[in-house]
């Protein structure tokens, strides 16, 4: 009889030791009720008329801190690929072999948990494949992380503004990344359950899969609409210098339009190969109106960055913008 016990103990204290060490290797799922709630996230005007009515609750893989920190080494600077305005971000590869992104909330981050609920609860309402993937967040004493999908081209800054790389971003890529970036823009305006600005769209925040496919990340600035609404006013200016519209910044008026704007300046940005602030100090830009001299002159800019078969699509902005005839336009494009 006591030996059947024993027996008995030890197959209970194998299987329990088994699934405490599995605890940190796989995913489980938990309720966010408490932590996320409409009530917490920045919302439109009528939605927040409505939220005494509304509990939404989430459901987001959750990790163990000793998985994540097993992961990336302890969080080691050689598994480190970079800083955001959320924090340091690391790569990690969890005991099964998979690869992830850990987002680790910094102390001195502009940032913080407010952020951390709106990114959590805005994925977790979306999916798209030009859409980063959230795989689950850890919340564990004083650490805050979101863990995403790893993709190992990094974003798209990095190619971009960097004379070498950007020779790498070819016409075909280039244009697949404008196509992705529009397709994951769309999703978000008109095709997900829930209308979503995102606010700070710039070429950081484009993130590069392993064939150079673009996916939208980093959604901590994040605004939800619900129903028909399509703007609202708010005190907030969320973004970044230079792919802010006027409008936003000195009325405070949010809507997809902000996105638009914010997308046209990456867009110049992916066919000149430098950065939108550089047009500000350069003259290249002026968002208080400009002339046809103004939009020749970023007309040239852009041809003088590409390579031949790409002007083809400058000589056809300038038909379109100048009238000119297309013999002569491609004649100015030799």
């Amino acid at each position: 009889m006591v030996s059947l016990i024993f027996v008995n103990l030890v197959i209970v204290a194998f299987y329990l030791r088994r699934k405490l060490k599995s605890k940190g290797e796989n995913l489980m799922l938990f309720d966010l009720s408490m932590n996320l709630k409409a009530d917490d996230i920045e919302l439109s005007n009528k939605a927040n008329n409505r939220r005494k009515s509304t509990k939404r609750e989430v459901e987001l893989p959750l990790f163990s801190f000793s998985s994540v920190a097993a992961a990336t080494n302890n969080f080691s600077d050689t598994n480190k690929l970079g800083e955001g305005g959320f924090g340091p971000v690391y790569k990690g590869v969890l005991a099964k072999g998979d690869e992830i992104a850990v987002k680790r909330l910094s102390v001195r981050s502009r940032q913080g948990l407010q952020e951390l609920k709106n990114e959590a609860l805005v994925i977790a309402k979306v999916q798209h494949k030009n859409l980063v993937r959230l795989l689950g967040c850890c919340i564990e004493r004083d650490e805050k992380l979101l863990i995403y999908e790893y993709l190992p081209n990094k974003s798209l800054d990095f190619f971009l503004f960097d004379a070498t790389k950007r020779v790498l971003l070819e016409l075909g890529t280039r244009l697949q990344i404008i196509e992705g970036i529009v397709e994951g823009l769309l999703y978000l305006h008109l095709h997900s359950r829930v209308r979503i600005i995102h606010r700070d769209l710039k070429a950081s925040n484009i993130l590069l899969d392993k064939e150079m496919k673009p996916k939208i990340s980093d959604f901590g600035m994040a605004r939800i609409f619900k129903g028909n609404e399509s703007k609202a006013n708010t005190n907030r200016v969320a973004g970044t210098f230079g792919y802010i519209p006027p409008e936003y910044v000195y009325q405070g008026i949010c809507s997809i339009k902000s996105d638009v704007f914010s997308f046209g300046m990456l867009l110049l940005e992916i066919l000149s190969g430098k950065k939108n602030t550089e047009f500000y100090h350069t003259g290249y830009l002026s968002i208080n109106g400009y002339d046809q001299t103004q939009v020749a002159s970023k007309i040239k800019l852009v041809e003088s960055c590409l390579a031949r078969p790409f002007r083809q699509y400058c000589c056809i902005l300038k038909v379109r913008t100048f009238g000119f005839n297309l013999p002569n336009a491609l004649n100015q494009s030799e």
